[in-house]
């Protein structure tokens, strides 16, 4: 239990952290410093209003679609963990990172170009992209329930494409663990950021295994609840055939169509109710066991630990000052764009 006397500590941090206007500061108080500013396009005279046209957007888009939210935090996250937060998951192509396989089904697309072009209105060739899918998403996870968090801005947007190395949901908890640390985040970040997965949706492909054959045993995961494995099978039938429908199910049925983010994610693991079997694996680690605890039995550390998080992701491997572009078009670079 030596390890997870170490992070609980990091969740007083937080609670601290965050419990009045130190928050800016606190947001990145963890992270190597990155070249972003509070309120940049403000600070900069460049585009006063640009984060209230933001949030204006994403409240429409909101009241129409609640589902708005999970899509856009998985797109973030899709973004800033592949190649640092420079909306190059955004580019249109065949060989784009949208189209990757383990980015099949991102959502959100229509909400930045919607935002874009309204500020390319405005202040044409100002707000970048990265910028735009960041503070879009904060707005769209505090609405379904997330803290607010501060989202520094000043972000360029990358020119290229990168190799998706995103993990799968199969992955090992070890193996997840290895790969936030890769990106600069720690074993509290990882955990508080799976969850999110307490609204949105995944494709019955990426947990069939532990429905049926869990480990190439011809048997469901072992340590998911019977009553869970049945309700499941309902809607994954087994995959026999190239083509075959792949339908979605709920991450957390306890939220279902509401969308709302909420500490229940992780009951559901303590429980072995855990769709995700990523998510189930946190009682595999001492830390993780005890993280999950924490947030289970109180949401408000939860809710400061995830502002923290998600700062800290979204200031991985930023583009600032002369390198990259604001691109015109967020799926096209400037080069290619065409009015």
């Amino acid at each position: 239990m030596k390890q997870a006397a170490m992070v609980l500590p990091l969740l007083a941090l937080v609670t601290l952290s965050f419990a009045g206007p130190e928050m800016v500061e606190a947001a990145t108080g963890l992270n190597p410093p990155v070249k972003l500013t509070w309120h940049y396009y403000k600070v900069h005279n460049t585009c006063d209003d640009a984060e209230a046209y933001i949030r204006h957007q994403v409240e429409l888009f909101y009241k129409q679609d609640k589902s708005i939210a999970p899509k856009l935090a998985r797109l973030l996250y899709s973004d800033c963990m592949v190649n640092g937060c420079d909306g190059s998951v955004l580019l249109d192509g065949p060989n784009s990172e949208k189209t990757a396989p383990q980015n099949r089904g991102l959502g959100g697309f229509i909400i930045i170009d919607k935002i874009k072009s309204v500020l390319e209105e405005r202040c044409p060739g100002v707000v970048s992209c990265a910028d735009i899918l960041n503070l879009a998403t904060r707005d769209a996870v505090h609405m379904a329930g997330a803290p607010s968090y501060p989202v520094f801005t000043g972000r360029r947007d990358g020119t290229s494409v990168a190799v998706v190395d995103l993990p799968l949901p199969s992955i090992s908890l070890e193996q997840a663990l290895s790969y936030f640390r890769s990106k600069g985040l720690d074993i509290l970040d990882m955990t508080t950021l799976l969850g999110a997965h307490s609204m949105g949706k995944t494709h019955c492909s990426h947990i069939v295994d532990r429905l049926y054959n869990f480990q190439n045993t011809g048997k469901p995961d072992p340590t998911m609840s019977k009553t869970l494995v049945n309700q499941l099978r309902k809607q994954c039938p087994p995959r026999k055939y190239k083509g075959q429908t792949d339908p979605l199910v709920f991450l957390n049925p306890d939220s279902g169509s509401s969308f709302r983010f909420s500490n229940s994610s992780y009951s559901r693991v303590l429980s072995n109710n855990a769709v995700l079997g990523i998510d189930q694996q946190l009682l595999y680690n001492a830390s993780t066991m005890e993280i999950t605890k924490e947030f289970a039995s109180g949401f408000e550390d939860l809710r400061k630990s995830f502002a923290l998080a998600m700062s800290r992701m979204g200031s991985i491997n930023v583009l600032t000052g002369k390198n990259g572009e604001i691109r015109r078009n967020c799926r096209v670079i400037n080069t290619n764009y065409r009015d």
